[in-house]
């Protein structure tokens, strides 16, 4: 942490839902949280001109002005521990795509992003194993759930990072996931338009699309079924076009096909199947997205084994997948 003048850093999409506080975990990890509190009284830290509380939750596209934080008191930066060789080097292995201005890769189910209450290893703790040379620490510019594997966005500069944040509070980068759901939805292509406001235990409940209270965040998401085992199960593609948290879960679990081995949001009669993985089937699988330098990347993640022997189970083969710019169609 250091000076410098007033900045302003714009919320990404998938960080619509966060609050303050751990918005700034997440920037501004050695900014602390008694630091934090002072500049929110204050009235340094402003949300769209406006004072905030480190309870508010944030949207995309909103800008967080941020005062000139100086030197960091003796004590208060919260260091990361030394990596050691095993998780250097199991955090290179993630990696699926490297330029100088992103990484991206291919995180696996039970790996926490962020750390918090209960989490000593995550993501954000290893990310100076995948600084590679370069002379800034890579910056998380999406998320994934702990649960959910597939492909995750770091930039390795600060422009970077501002560019990719503005993608996708743009909705310029185009995310495909799959899932496994109980049952098969009905039309197999179609749009789940269902506003989300989070309730207790951090989970997420529908509300009301009309519904105008200010914790009610407008969630919607594009789906395809790419194949169907009879009734009982079905392969999805699915399109989010907002980032809410839970969003793809709670939508699939609202229109009564639950994500397979969701615990939090699924049918307890659903959650394992014989034959299958013991875990979400939920994978960030596809990103099409602008880069800094360059034409937009298009990129793949393959499902990791446990995954793919339900696949198989099912009889679904991924290799017929249409290719990620194909694979969505308008309902007729």
């Amino acid at each position: 942490m250091g000076g410098g003048g007033v900045t302003h850093e714009r919320i990404s999409a998938d960080e619509g839902g966060m609050r303050v506080d751990r918005w700034f975990r997440a920037r501004f990890p050695a900014l602390s949280h008694g630091q934090l509190q002072k500049l929110l009284r204050k009235g340094q830290i402003r949300l769209d001109g406006a004072r905030v509380k480190a309870n508010a939750r944030v949207e995309a596209g909103q800008t967080v002005r941020i005062p000139p934080l100086g030197p960091a008191r003796p004590g208060a930066c919260r260091t990361q521990p030394p990596l050691n060789r095993e998780d250097r080097a199991f955090a290179q292995s993630l990696v699926v795509f490297r330029d100088g201005d992103i990484l991206i890769l291919n995180k696996p189910a039970g790996l926490a992003v962020q750390g918090g209450t209960g989490t000593r290893r995550h993501l954000d703790g290893m990310l100076d194993a995948l600084k590679f040379k370069a002379p800034e620490r890579p910056r998380l510019v999406h998320r994934l759930d702990r649960d959910t594997s597939g492909l995750l966005v770091l930039a390795r500069n600060r422009k970077a990072a501002q560019f990719l944040a503005r993608a996708f509070t743009t909705r310029t980068v185009s995310k495909t996931y799959w899932a496994l759901v109980s049952g098969v939805p009905a039309p197999e292509r179609g749009i789940i338009d269902l506003a989300l406001k989070k309730s207790g235990s951090g989970r997420q409940r529908v509300e009301p699309a009309g519904d105008d209270e200010d914790e009610v965040r407008r969630a919607t998401t594009r789906y395809r079924v790419l194949d169907r085992a009879a009734a009982s199960a079905a392969w999805l593609a699915l399109f989010p076009e907002t980032g809410r948290t839970h969003q793809l879960r709670v939508h699939l679990s609202a229109i009564g096909h639950p994500v397979l081995g969701d615990r939090k949001y699924g049918d307890a009669t659903m959650i394992k199947v014989d034959g299958t993985a013991s875990r979400l089937h939920l994978h960030a699988q596809g990103l099409i997205l602008p880069r800094p330098a360059g034409k937009s990347l298009e990129i793949e993640a393959r499902l990791p084994g446990p995954l793919l022997g339900s696949w198989r189970f099912f009889g679904f083969d991924p290799a017929t997948a249409p290719p990620l710019r194909d694979m969505w169609e308008p309902p007729a």
